[in-house]
């Protein structure tokens, strides 16, 4: 858990910096790049919180015994 905690901060940063760079060089005004700066990469953090433990569940599951009578 920590783990993914740690990566979902670190993206979220990254993705802050990109997404505010982006968006400035498109408009060239730096009120509009810093209002989607902060918060498309808030919804993005949040999808990729859920993406990561979607992922994590069906690595766990994969890993798990697989039941069932042998044919």
């Amino acid at each position: 858990m920590k783990r993914t905690v740690a990566k979902t901060l670190t993206y979220s940063v990254m993705h802050l910096i990109v997404a505010f760079t982006v968006a400035y060089v498109l408009t060239r005004d730096w009120r509009a790049a810093l209002a989607i700066g902060m918060v498309e990469p808030l919804f993005q953090t949040i999808a990729f919180a859920f993406h990561e433990r979607a992922w994590a569940r069906a690595d766990a599951q994969a890993a798990a015994p697989q039941g069932g009578t042998p044919a």
